[in-house]
């Protein structure tokens, strides 16, 4: 059997719109907490590492695409969902929901843009390939 190499090898990048640049850079880097990889000069423009997946942060608009904000949340790993929302919630981030998935924990909330980010902890093992 011949194995065919996969034209995509990885994904590097998860594009995040804003409106609002400086508040968006103070929302990822501060309240989030995400170390801040690179600015695109003087394009209003900045890359956020999650550990495993780069935020590129964008006004997106200042970029020739028109800004929606992302109603289908991203993902973001953490250790304790009840913790980790607590700290947000300190810094004013309000929750949707959360819940229990029967795998995994979750709680969903909403960047200042609208954008819907998840904080998710997995605490079943991923089922097995096939």
């Amino acid at each position: 059997m011949t194995t065919q190499a996969s034209l995509i090898t990885g994904t590097d990048f998860v594009m995040v719109p804003t409106k609002d640049f400086d508040a968006a850079v103070e929302f990822f880097g501060t309240v989030l907490g995400l170390p801040l990889s690179k600015r695109y000069g003087q394009s209003p423009g900045a890359e956020f590492e999650t550990g495993n997946l780069t935020l590129s942060v964008m006004e997106s608009e200042a970029f020739g695409i028109e800004f929606t904000p992302n109603r289908n949340p991203i993902a973001l790993r953490v250790s304790d969902v009840d913790a980790a929302r607590s700290e947000l919630e300190s810094h004013g981030v309000s929750f949707v929901t959360q819940f229990d998935s029967g795998v995994c924990h979750q709680a969903i909330f909403h960047d200042p843009d609208g954008n819907a980010f998840v904080l998710h902890h997995r605490y079943a093992p991923p089922s097995p390939k096939g």
